[in-house]
């Protein structure tokens, strides 16, 4: 299937260093990501449609029931026009794991859940080498809900269209850290920032929709072009072992202090 060499857990990983939270989490369509902090990198924003404010207002008060229908009978772009049927997501609602690909592919399609075909099962393998599993403290979406033609790369418009649920979707998440995986999911959440490859390393934050922490974003690659660029396995490896350090650094910082500890407090066993 393409998936070898297998991804194992390394023993020295978790000592991997995680680089500080700076630089921009960036606006699709208006100013819902902002800099976080760090040098300021300019981004455009994405293109909306002019009709689409009271569209994206109504799905910005969605829970899941209403944003699963919604999505099913979106027409908000060509790309309803070929679909079996929309994909919007799949995976635990609690999740502090968010990871974000670029749309559905032919068996996506097929089976209305994401990451199902080869790239799914090298997914699903790059999900055990960090001790983690789908459906389990993690959730899996894509930039666009309907499948593009020819599995090609969704464009602008196409992103721009399904801005609205992937921002609800992250606002219903709330999760600790987003995973984009690919171009086109970067774009979707970060807006124009540069090339993959000039992402990959560095480290970007999303604005809480709670009002909260920001959420740190971390770019990697897709799995299908991992399927078809093994040299580069090795780096989407390093960018897992920096996405599990900020999440063990996330998770310490929202536990806080130990109340037990430097205040003469005596426990129990």
């Amino acid at each position: 299937m393409g998936l070898s060499p297998l991804w194992r857990l390394r023993p020295h990983a978790s000592r991997l260093p995680s680089q500080p939270l700076e630089g921009v989490a960036a606006a699709v369509s208006d100013a819902d990501h902002l800099a976080s902090g760090g040098p300021a990198v300019a981004v455009p924003p994405g293109t909306v449609p002019a009709a689409a404010g009271d569209r994206a207002g109504e799905i910005a008060g969605m829970g899941w029931d209403e944003l699963r229908r919604s999505v099913a009978d979106c027409r908000a772009c060509s790309l309803c026009q070929a679909r079996r049927q929309a994909v919007l997501g799949v995976g635990d609602l609690n999740a502090d794991w968010l990871f974000i690909g670029e749309g559905p592919g032919a068996e996506e399609d097929a089976r209305g859940e994401p990451f199902v075909g080869p790239a799914g099962k090298l997914l699903d393998a790059m999900l055990a080498a960090i001790d983690l599993q789908r459906g389990n403290d993690v959730y899996i979406a894509n930039a666009v809900k309907c499948r593009p033609p020819g599995n090609r790369t969704p464009e602008a418009a196409e992103i721009a269209a399904c801005a609205p649920y992937l921002r609800r979707q992250i606002a219903l998440l709330q999760p600790r850290l987003i995973v984009l995986l690919g171009r086109a999911a970067a774009h979707a959440v970060l807006g124009e920032v540069g090339s993959l490859a000039s992402m990959r390393g560095q480290s970007f934050q999303y604005r809480s929709p709670a009002g909260g922490e920001n959420i740190p974003v971390i770019v990697s690659y897709h799995p299908a072009y991992l399927l078809r660029t093994l040299t580069d396995k090795a780096r989407a490896w390093e960018d897992l072992c920096r996405a599990r350090a900020l999440m063990r650094a996330a998770r310490a910082t929202s536990a806080g202090p130990d109340p037990g500890v430097g205040q003469g407090v005596t426990t129990t066993p």
